[in-house]
């Protein structure tokens, strides 16, 4: 048995509240797999989400909460297919399509990437999600170019942090937006050439002062931002959403702006995507960028630690938007 991180519904909806340990099998291997021994797992707003019950695990995987974890692999299923097979006791991090909040998860062996040396488990478990987003959001989703403009709504979250120092490390202007000045002042920390207070600023006129425009924004907040972004964009520009802070519709499309521009309007999600995608974005982010974790060009952004037992204390936390960089639990 193991212990796992449930969530149990009530009358009035899953609160973080809702989030208890309970016990569990621990899960059993097929081909290809490891089985490791969970350190720390960080949280994503998808499982605020999927606990709300708006956002449920993709069929045949774990409906237990967490899309990434760090820990110790203690068992090898004996038909490994990734060609630089795993042993128990490597200290590993990676992604999972659910199970991440458990002692124990079977991971696709292919998904997981060694601990970078020097790094410790809490802040290889706030390396996975985020910056896999941001390498597959700048150059799998865009063909992003040295020296093009990329603006970051968000820029303080956990995927806008990474980001910022992958967009500066292929040398490109970013600007990014943030709710307050400690936020910004992170970003300017990591990188950012340009910070906009949303809550003070009006981003596309502070855009429009310094730059001629952007070659690719990076936006979680949807609704009422899509044509505010289509403004900005340089001709065969993109926007690129991968959430929907604000709601899902966006009303009143510019359609004659969208073409003038030949704008691209993309969404793109990571969890629900086959292994073998992920397989080939985990090969290439590893190849790409692995080692410069070793060297600190690029550095995981932890906001705060916590005990897993306190995971409903972090859930209400991403919800209050009251974050910079990961969370990060532990057991």
């Amino acid at each position: 048995m193991s212990s796992s991180m449930q969530f149990i519904k009530h009358e009035n909806g899953c609160t973080p509240d809702s989030l208890g340990i309970s016990h569990t099998d621990i899960p059993s291997l097929t081909s290809g797999q490891v089985l490791i021994k969970v350190a720390c797992f960080g949280l994503n707003r998808a499982d605020t989400l999927q606990r709300q019950g708006k956002y449920p695990a993709p069929a045949g995987e774990s409906d237990i909460l967490g899309l990434e974890m760090s820990g110790e692999v203690v068992q090898v299923h004996s038909q490994q297919t990734s060609p630089h097979a795993f042993e128990i006791g490597d200290k590993v991090f990676g992604l999972v399509a659910g199970g991440g909040y458990a002692e124990y998860v079977a991971v696709h062996s292919q998904h997981l990437m060694k601990v970078p040396l020097n790094m410790d488990m809490p802040q290889a478990a706030g390396i996975a999600e985020c910056f896999l987003t941001a390498f597959q959001a700048l150059f799998i989703e865009n063909n992003l170019q040295p020296k093009q403009h990329v603006l970051i709504h968000a820029g303080a979250s956990g995927v806008g942090l990474a980001a910022i120092q992958l967009a500066k490390r292929h040398g490109c202007a970013v600007a990014v937006t943030a709710s307050s000045q400690a936020k910004l002042d992170l970003c300017k920390q990591l990188g950012a050439d340009l910070v906009i207070n949303y809550k003070q600023q009006d981003f596309a006129d502070e855009i429009a002062k310094h730059w001629q425009g952007c070659d690719l924004i990076i936006d979680f907040v949807a609704g009422d931002y899509l044509n505010r972004n289509l403004k900005l964009l340089n001709i065969d520009g993109s926007v690129l959403y991968l959430a929907m802070l604000a709601g899902r519709y966006a009303d009143n499309l510019d359609m004659a702006m969208m073409l003038g521009k030949r704008a691209t309007v993309k969404g793109s999600t990571l969890r629900s995507r086959h292994d073998k995608y992920k397989t080939r974005l985990i090969k290439a982010f590893s190849q790409t960028c692995l080692a410069d974790f070793d060297s600190c060009k690029l550095v995981p952004n932890i906001d705060t630690e916590y005990a897993a037992k306190d995971v409903g204390k972090a859930h209400q936390r991403l919800e209050d938007n009251n974050t910079m960089g990961k969370l990060i639990c532990c057991w």
